[in-house]
Formats: structure tokens, sequence, C-alpha cells
């Protein structure tokens, strides 16, 4: 355990260096604060913001394992699954100019279904597409973060 808070402590100063270091473009500032608003737009319920956040055919594999489209998505959040979140380590993968991908991890709370927990610890790849002047959010896949089976 004392190995594994180590790390996370790593990781932590290791993503603020890099961040301290590194200058963002306007593409990492906007895929950034959309992709911190889906995370808020969960916690608090906002279903209307994740309407306009999420393209149409929205479609998220989730810790578990199953897909989960766009209406499942946003009922989740209306029902307020997700307690509470903490989202570091973000990369920004440009595809093209209407194509970028957000790779981060996060440290979870939410509970789900009968595991009684999601996982805490998560990598997330998020695929984001150009709609006219906005980013849509068209895929999301969430992995547990753990040590192999």
């Amino acid at each position: 355990m004392k190995n594994f808070i180590l790390l996370i402590i790593f990781i932590s100063v290791t993503a603020f260096t890099q961040s301290a270091s590194h200058s963002s473009t306007p593409l990492e500032d906007a895929l950034l604060a959309n992709t911190r608003a889906i995370h808020e737009a969960q916690k608090t319920k906002n279903a209307d913001l994740l309407k306009r956040i999420l393209s149409d055919d929205f479609v998220e594999v989730g810790s578990e394992g199953h897909l989960h489209p766009r209406a499942e998505f946003v009922e989740e959040a209306r029902d307020g699954e997700l307690k509470d979140y903490n989202l570091y380590n973000f990369n920004v993968h440009s595809v093209d100019e209407n194509t970028a991908i957000v790779t981060y991890n996060a440290i979870i709370q939410m509970p789900e279904g009968d595991t009684g927990a999601a996982p805490r610890y998560q990598i997330f790849s998020d695929l984001w597409i150009k709609d006219g002047e906005n980013w849509k959010l068209k895929f999301q896949q969430a992995t547990p973060l753990r040590s192999i089976d």
C-alpha cells in the first residue's frame, strides 16, 4: 500500500511539473475544459449540459466493460451516480483538425451496480469531434487501473 501511495504522489508531482513547463494550445485548453465539464455535469446532475456536449451517436465503454449509449449516460448523470472525482495526467492527441483524443487518469467515487463500487482508479480515453465551432464527445472508454490479475 505504501508503494502505491508513493506512486500516486510521484504521478501527481510529475503531472504538475509537466504542466508547469508546458504552455497549452487553444485546442488543449478547449478539450480539457470540456473534459472537466463532462465529469462536473455528471457530479452535479446537469443532464442539459451533457446533451449539448455529447454527440448524438455518443457511446461509452464503462469500467465494467459494458456499452452505454448516450441516453443511458445522460440518465445516469440525472441519477447522480458520480459522487466525486479527481482528474490528472492529461494528454491531448490531435488526429486531424476535426478529431482529437484526450487521455487522462481519474480517481472516481461512485456506486456501481451490484458490485458496491466502481473502480476507484481509472484511465479514460475520450474521442472528440468538431461539430461546427464546438467540440463534441463521441466516444469514451473507462479502464480500471489495477495490477494485472
